[in-house]
């Protein structure tokens, strides 16, 4: 089992920044591949970014490349979802999630946090 849980949530206007953390605990953090998704209302939940067990590969959906980045620290058993010049449409709930692969499919990972709420306002 591996334990996630997500801080760094909040209200921002639009332009701002972010910082969402994810920190694991339970089994060996650096085997695997983490994932970034979010929810907004009335919608299902989308892929964001993942980043590999490494660390050395980074994918993103194209509405946040440029602006969001994915970084881990395997010593810290920590996952970071960088995010820079938000824009309302990027208002949800963000989870982070541990799998096997860093792919885009959310039933390919096998832990999931409980969401922290970020707010964009115009």
């Amino acid at each position: 089992q591996v334990q996630l849980v997500e801080s760094g949530g909040g209200s921002v206007q639009h332009g701002g920044s972010l910082r969402l953390s994810c920190a694991a605990s339970g089994r060996t953090f650096n085997n695997y591949a983490m994932g970034w998704f979010r929810q907004a209302p009335g919608k299902e939940r989308e892929f964001v970014g993942s980043i590999s067990w490494s660390g050395t590969s980074t994918y993103y959906t194209d509405s946040v490349k440029g602006r969001f980045t994915i970084s881990r620290d395997n010593a810290k058993n920590t996952v970071y979802l960088h995010m820079n010049s938000l824009k309302p449409e990027d208002t949800a709930v963000y989870y982070c999630a541990a799998g096997r692969v860093p792919v885009t499919v959310t039933n390919a990972y096998l832990y999931w946090g409980q969401g922290t709420q970020v707010t964009v306002s115009s």
